[in-house]
């Protein structure tokens, strides 16, 4: 249980109801800080006892819900356009004494290099006009993904200039993650037989979110400024390694069937999206699970063994309701596919 702190902050989450928010609302509100919530109230998700929600339209640039409110610090999980940034600087600027945007390793230009920080360049908007498209249209196209998070983060510098922290997470995993794309092993693997597998000396990241919303409010509560890549672990990690810490959280007999990079490649199976996780270690994405992330462990970035990460995504998974669990993943490769995949392989 996180300690009670004895002068407690009020905090502001923009978002709060998504993957993310869940886990800093429970951090926070153990800790004994006030908590408040601004999105539209769409989410349906029921909020702890104590918390205040506030709602507004970002799209529609409706922040009158925050007009003559003041908070401590403005923790923002949801900016994804420029204007959204702009419109919360301009609602926030005089109301809050630390602004805190979450923002994402894609906004790097490149991932190329092993051992790039935080000071490597970012990616350059090159679609329409940021500030003059309609927001829905430019979060529709993820290629721009990347370049408008780095906008955002302009923004929050500009309008916040000495009380920003950024945090540019990789991979997010754990309890609550509907994308998949970290459960599709686990899951996998608890099926046990033969896995087929990427190279298994691969480097990977990835980040607990339940770490990572710890980290969020810590950072807050000591008001640590600055630029910050947050994944993990704290040690490097193999492909190999991380699918050994599941078959220890799940106990089952498993045998790693191991393709090469080029082999899947062959066989059209997609990096990330059919092995999740997984993205070859050389070529453009050589050094995005060798980045250095020094400079988060150095404020106090923490990670759980990774088998609780993987038996507390299998628990959450068992809680959902019957016709999620039966419906294809979201990422991975069907069982069809896989089969038909290791035929290949052992032929």
């Amino acid at each position: 249980m996180e300690r009670q702190l004895t002068r407690p902050m009020h905090i502001l989450i923009l978002g709060g109801t998504g993957f993310i928010g869940p886990h800093q609302l429970t951090v926070a509100l153990a800790r004994g800080h006030r908590v408040t919530v601004f999105n539209r109230g769409q989410s349906g998700m029921p909020l702890p006892p104590g918390v205040e929600a506030l709602q507004g339209d970002r799209d529609a640039d409706d922040y009158s819900a925050l007009a003559g409110r003041r908070f401590d610090v403005c923790i923002d999980n949801a900016s994804r356009v420029p204007q959204w940034m702009h419109g919360a600087a301009q609602a926030l600027a005089s109301a809050v004494d630390h602004y805190l945007f979450i923002s994402t390793v894609s906004v790097y230009a490149s991932h190329a290099a092993s051992g790039d920080d935080e000071t490597a360049p970012r990616a350059v908007h090159t679609g329409p006009d940021p500030f003059q498209t309609p927001p829905a249209e430019l979060r529709a196209n993820m290629a721009w993904y990347g370049a408008l998070k780095a906008l955002c983060e302009d923004e929050a510098h500009r309008h916040f200039a000495g009380r920003c922290t950024v945090v540019r997470p990789g991979l997010i995993v754990g309890p609550g993650d509907e994308t998949d794309r970290f459960s599709y092993w686990p899951l996998r693997v608890r099926r046990g037989g033969r896995v087929l597998v990427p190279p298994l000396a691969d480097p990977v990241t990835f980040i607990d979110v339940r770490d990572l919303a710890q980290w969020t409010i810590r950072l807050a509560e000591a008001r640590v400024l600055g630029d910050f890549d947050a994944f993990g672990p704290a040690l490097p990690l193999t492909m190999g390694e991380m699918l050994e810490a599941m078959r220890t959280a799940t106990g089952t007999a498993v045998q790693w069937v191991q393709a090469s990079a080029a082999w899947l490649a062959q066989h059209e199976v997609a990096p990330w999206r059919d092995l999740p996780v997984w993205l070859p270690a050389d070529g453009d994405s050589a050094g995005l699970h060798r980045r250095k992330h020094a400079r988060a462990l150095a404020a106090g970035l923490t990670f759980r063994p990774l088998a609780d990460t993987a038996r507390d995504t299998l628990t959450w998974w068992q809680s959902l309701s019957a016709q999620r669990q039966s419906a294809p993943l979201r990422a991975g490769l069907s069982a069809e596919r896989e089969a038909e995949l290791l035929a290949l392989l052992s032929g």
